[in-house]
């Protein structure tokens, strides 16, 4: 593994006690201790499974980064964009649920698709570079 994407998972290691406090946050959710409509405990569960799920494939995603046989611009794309996506599909469900008894999404929706994009250009790109390799 290159110093890059070693420190990089390192880097991905740390947020893993956001992920923590999250699920935390979540057992106040279920016990009601937190007011929240069914619409935002939908987005804040699905916020949460994303940012962990999305956190393991960055780890993942950075085993073979370094197999592609990418240099530059190709490689900082196929080393980051997952973990970027990784922040902004959960900050986006976040986001989007945001605000008093709020029962569908706000204008924040867009950070979610951002993220949904993020993460199809970082998976195709790593996939072909692995491919290609």
């Amino acid at each position: 593994m290159t110093d890059a994407s070693r420190t990089i998972a390192g880097v991905i290691l740390l947020t893993i006690v956001t992920i923590q406090f999250g699920g935390y946050f979540m057992t106040k959710i279920v016990r009601g201790q937190v007011p929240m409509t069914g619409f935002q405990k939908s987005f804040a569960r699905a916020g949460h499974a994303h940012a962990g799920v999305l956190v393991i494939l960055s780890l993942v995603g950075l085993l073979y980064v370094d197999q592609t046989g990418f240099t530059g611009f190709w490689l900082w794309v196929a080393r980051l964009a997952i973990p970027v996506a990784a922040i902004l599909m959960s900050g986006g469900f976040f986001a989007s649920s945001a605000g008093k008894d709020r029962t569908e999404p706000n204008q924040f929706l867009w950070v979610l698709w951002l993220g949904a994009a993020a993460l199809a250009v970082g998976v195709l790109t790593l996939g072909i570079g692995l491919i290609t390799a």
